[in-house]
């Protein structure tokens, strides 16, 4: 073997020119897959955490209906006491869930005492709400960040209010809802913070005490419209939502059907559609670098079995089997993979490295210099690496196939 490999390397060495030029199309495509599945990774990543940890949480668990007509914000479609209940109870019963967040959603009208307009409203438990978005009170751009996100009598508005509407810390405006029954109810409050849209300039959320909204919109009971849900560990998202929905399978409407469902961020976001994108666009890379690979080991390989005919007739005239030809060729294709592979990974994780050193930022949404930090999976450099001294094999197979079945006495006598 050693020496199938000791012949393989002279024979590379001979066409240096080639070789190298060979070599340089493989690192070239290893350092563009792996810098994009680094860089690509990290913005997913930080687009997923932006979302999650400031708006959505990992996981929500809804009535039955909810999310269908979420636009409106139903509350005849709220949770009572007793699905919440059996909520929880699943929640605590889970080993990979961290914590969670109970809300109301209601929309209403905002008024300055001047002009009035639209608003959705979410009532939350300050606590519990910030350590289920823990990114939630680093979106405040006036007001102070420290302690309860909000407390009774106080609101959180969107910057786009605000400013619309000239309303500054401290003013005293008007919230006024209808409820379930069709009446209007109205309560005032005074602005605690404004807050920074994270999808954009029309983001209309603003939040008050889950206490106030049940007191506004007059519930006669603890219900809510959601609840938020964090995990301790993100990679486990698909397996808690399987865990979650047959825990809670077991409650039914009286039709019989499932009362209560689960949703993943990725069901509630149209930023999960970004980041399918990004994985299609990973794989595309992924195939440009396989042709690559194999159109320029191939070619090197054609090249090599044209130029030595008159070698290859001359071993095969001594006595070398085919089968000892054909492991020649194909450990120049190895050797090719192996040291392209070698080279481009050292070269892409240098550049991530420098990436991380350099500290890019970008902005997402309303939020501005966000540090992107590309990282990649020891499991993914060496997929690719696998993939990339697999093709080169391939590649080689055909020309050394050829060249393994010349019969001697042709090769000889060519010119």
């Amino acid at each position: 073997m050693f020496d199938v490999l000791g012949i393989a390397s002279r024979n590379l060495l001979r066409y240096r020119r080639r070789t190298l030029l060979t070599l340089l199309l493989i690192v070239i495509g290893m350092v563009a897959v792996l810098l994009f599945i680094a860089v690509a990774g990290s913005f997913k990543s930080m687009m997923v955490g932006q979302i999650t940890d400031s708006v959505l949480g990992h996981l929500e668990v809804h009535r039955k209906g909810y999310v269908a007509s979420i636009d409106n914000l139903p509350l005849n479609l709220n949770m009572k006491p007793a699905m919440l209940a059996k909520v929880e109870e699943a929640l605590i019963q889970n080993a990979a869930v961290e914590t969670w967040s109970p809300r109301v959603k209601f929309g209403g009208m905002f008024s300055n005492f001047a002009e009035t307009t639209s608003i959705r409203i979410n009532g939350i438990d300050p606590e519990r709400e910030a350590a289920t978005a823990p990114l939630l009170p680093g979106r405040m751009i006036e007001g102070q960040k420290e302690g309860a996100l909000v407390a009774k009598g106080q609101i959180v508005i969107p910057v786009l209010l605000a400013r619309g509407m000239k309303t500054k810390i401290g003013d005293t405006v008007v919230l006024v809802a209808t409820n379930r029954d069709g009446s209007v109810n109205g309560k005032t409050f005074v602005v605690r913070g404004i807050l920074e849209s994270i999808s954009g300039p029309g983001g209309r959320d603003g939040y008050i005490h889950l206490d106030d909204a049940r007191e506004l919109l007059r519930m006669p009971d603890a219900e809510v419209s959601e609840m938020a849900i964090r995990l301790k560990d993100f990679s486990r998202l698909g397996q808690v939502e399987a865990q979650l929905k047959q825990a809670l399978e077991g409650l039914t409407s009286k039709e019989g059907k499932p009362a209560l469902e689960v949703h993943t961020w990725a069901d509630l976001s149209p930023f999960a559609n970004l980041a399918k994108m990004i994985d299609l666009m990973t794989l595309f890379i992924k195939i440009v670098l396989v042709s690559i690979v194999l159109v320029s080991v191939m070619n090197v390989m054609i090249m090599a079995v044209y130029e030595r005919i008159r070698e290859i007739g001359t071993i095969a005239a001594i006595g070398t089997p085919p089968g000892r030809i054909l492991s020649l060729f194909l450990a120049e294709g190895l050797m090719l993979g192996v040291v392209g592979t070698v080279a481009g990974t050292i070269l892409s994780l240098a550049a991530i490295f420098g990436l991380n050193v350099w500290k890019l930022t970008f902005a997402f949404g309303q939020q501005k210099n966000l540090v992107l930090a590309p990282t990649i999976a020891a499991s993914d450099v060496l997929t690719i690496a696998a993939l990339v001294v697999a093709v080169a094999i391939v590649a080689s197979l055909q020309p050394a196939w050829k060249a393994s079945r010349m019969d001697p006495i042709h090769a000889l006598r060519h010119v």
